[in-house]
């Protein structure tokens, strides 16, 4: 057996038969919740009678499978595959039912601030009483403690307090935000999966449940422990815009193009700048991959360099010179990537009118599939796989606490 028979002989679906609740909403949550099921996790989302998923109505708007009804782009990355239920938390018929609906379930991921679910009856203690294996997962800012625990928060601010944002952006002038959501995907939902994983293993030898208490803003501070590091050692090379990895250095950096488009040079390491060089008819000198005021006039010649051929010329010349450069696609152009095709990247699902990425985790081969849910869709559904009656599921739905 070839490594690529054994490779495809081994995929598949290895979290299948784990059952996910989900009450988070927005980014983080969802967004781990949306990895757990690549990785095969069945997930059903609750959602509140008010407005449920506060993403679900942002747009830009796109229809849904067999209803007409909008819902935005990202929600439907995000959510497809799962089931969605509507349970009124505030409610006391909605707290006893999710406390009959938690056995069910493998693990919870809420996205509250710290001590919501205290107040509604339903925290890790009382959750644990009812399911002595359940692993809880709430992903929060700053944590369950501390004096900034109950500060309101989005990513920016979270990478900002992290000093993330502060290795970002040129030297003068304030930091740059980045262009994709670093707390909230990576110091957040990534680090919820790899907290959740971690404490299903545990699981298997003690049989008890974990809390894991996920910060935003810690998972970000260790995105940038190279750059941190560097400066509270006293390496001052590494400050926003003068480190080799933030803009400090000609070889690494983005370029314009001589037909207005941009080229991403990663040329970091020797041989690669010598490639380039060689490429491009310039004498490679060393001193341009070490930080300093010479750095401007590399940059500078860089430019010209970049400025004297198009998009096009550059991306064929990347192909046939191994040096670490890459176009800097536009978004609606990603799709259509050989690579990304290859990969087989992307789903454009009919229904919905929107094509979608679909990346598979390390692991799994498949993604999870099917538009993403409209609110309350799978109620009764959820609530009869758990036991159920359709008379029980009539009398909650008449108090309003389920829809």
């Amino acid at each position: 057996m070839t490594d690529a028979q054994a490779r495809t002989a081994l995929t598949g679906r290895p979290l299948s038969g784990l059952r996910i609740l989900d009450l988070s909403r927005l980014l983080p949550g969802p967004f781990a919740s949306m990895i757990l099921a690549d990785l095969g996790a069945a997930v059903d989302k609750v959602e509140d009678p008010s407005g449920g998923d506060y993403l679900r109505f942002m747009p830009p708007m796109v229809g849904d499978a067999g209803k007409g009804t909008p819902m935005n782009a990202a929600f439907h990355a995000l959510n497809r595959g799962k089931r969605s239920l509507v349970l009124d938390l505030k409610k006391r018929e909605g707290q006893e039912a999710l406390l009959r609906l938690v056995p069910r379930y493998d693990v919870l991921i809420e996205s509250f601030r710290p001590g919501v679910m205290e107040r509604l009856g339903l925290g890790f203690e009382r959750l644990r009483a009812a399911s002595p294996g359940l692993v809880y997962c709430a992903i929060t800012g700053f944590g369950q403690d501390g004096p900034a625990a109950q500060r309101a928060g989005h990513d920016i601010g979270y990478i900002a307090r992290a000093g993330v944002l502060g290795l970002s952006g040129p030297e003068t002038g304030p930091p740059q935000v980045p262009g994709v959501q670093m707390a909230d995907m990576a110091g957040g939902a990534l680090f919820a999966v790899s907290g959740i994983l971690a404490a299903l293993h545990a699981r298997t030898t003690t049989g008890e449940g974990r809390f894991v208490d996920v910060s935003m803003c810690e998972g970000s501070m260790v995105l940038g422990a190279f750059g941190l590091m560097a400066a509270l050692a006293g390496d001052g090379s590494h400050a926003r815009g003068a480190g080799a990895l933030n803009g400090g250095i000609a070889p690494f950096g983005t370029y314009r193009t001589k037909d207005g488009r941009a080229m991403a040079l990663g040329a970091l390491e020797p041989k690669f700048w010598v490639a380039f060089c060689t490429g491009v008819g310039i004498e490679p000198g060393m001193d341009a991959l070490m930080p300093g005021p010479h750095q401007e006039a590399w940059k500078a010649r860089l430019r010209d360099v970049f400025a004297s051929k198009t998009f096009a010329e550059w991306i064929t010349f990347s192909e046939k010179v191994d040096c670490c450069l890459e176009p800097v696609l536009a978004p609606e152009e990603v799709p259509s990537d050989p690579q990304h095709v290859a990969r087989k990247m992307f789903v454009s699902h009919d229904a919905s009118g929107v094509t979608l990425p679909m990346p598979r985790t390390p692991i799994a081969s498949e993604a999870a599939t099917g538009p993403a849910p409209t609110q309350g869709r799978d109620t009764r559904a959820v609530l009869r796989d758990a036991g159920w009656s359709e008379g029980e599921i009539d009398t909650l739905i008449a108090t309003g606490a389920a829809r």
